[in-house]
């Protein structure tokens, strides 16, 4: 199977997978799939493959190629920095085709911009996020879910990526380039990460950002039960790297000053 991904980008489906756990960076608000560790390993894979990569103030998502073999060695997604989509368009996400593990050969050596989605669904109890080109790809059926990763698949209509999706996301949390926990998150890990969405996703942040009270409340109590959390530390501070921030720049920072 061949699949477009930018104009007249192509890449050929293959049958090995990365073998690379996924990182859930919730502070930024993105996942990594590679095997770099810090800023400077980051760079150099930057330079020893291709594809698509951050330039200037360009920064779409990553897809990135080993230049000998041209297969698929790295990817780097970013969910929308906007409103999720309402529960009704999340719903139509389709279940099916079921994703299927597999690798992505460049048919050629150049590079190409993977644009950003614009719009992130879901799942009932997060279960699954899943990040489109626009809300237009639910009219149709999906050809194929190419998982790319453990639990991260790009999603193919009329032979185009149109999106990619995270299952399981909570599984993945951690911060910066740190190694999720390989343990299973707890049950109450799951509901604070389902809360910290609601803050990050809804009308609630807008709510939070013009102190309104009841929103700021409702941080400050999310805030609490991830610092009182003795279970899924690593995961409970990852949610906190952003929730905390909040807190500081909006409950705790005194009306009248911009944080």
């Amino acid at each position: 199977m061949r699949v477009t991904i930018d104009d007249d980008w192509t890449a050929t489906v293959t049958g090995d997978p990365l073998h690379i756990t996924p990182r859930f960076d919730f502070r930024d608000f993105r996942v990594r799939v590679a095997a770099y560790a810090h800023v400077e390993e980051r760079g150099r894979f930057l330079l020893d493959t291709f594809g698509s990569q951050p330039w200037l103030w360009d920064t779409p998502d990553e897809l990135r190629f080993d230049r000998a073999g041209r297969e698929l060695v790295g990817a780097e997604f970013q969910f929308p920095g906007v409103e999720a989509a309402d529960a009704e368009d999340s719903a139509r996400v389709p279940a099916t085709p079921l994703p299927h593990p597999c690798g992505l050969r460049a048919d050629e050596v150049r590079d190409f911009r993977l644009e950003v989605t614009s719009e992130l669904c879901r799942a009932p109890g997060d279960a699954v996020l899943t990040c489109l080109r626009d809300l237009d790809v639910l009219d149709e059926p999906l050809d194929a879910r190419v998982g790319i990763a453990a639990d991260v698949a790009l999603l193919v209509q009329h032979g185009t990526v149109v999106g990619w999706s995270l299952t399981d996301p909570v599984r993945y949390l951690t911060t910066g380039f740190a190694a999720p926990d390989p343990a299973p998150p707890v049950p109450a890990t799951r509901l604070l990460f389902t809360d910290c969405l609601d803050v990050i996703t809804t009308p609630l942040l807008d709510e939070v950002r013009e102190r309104n009270p009841a929103a700021l409340a409702r941080l400050r109590e999310i805030d609490k039960a991830l610092r009182a959390q003795r279970e899924d530390r690593h995961r409970a501070d990852a949610l906190l790297s952003l929730i905390g921030n909040l807190v500081e720049d909006y409950a705790d920072r005194p009306t009248g000053q911009n944080p």
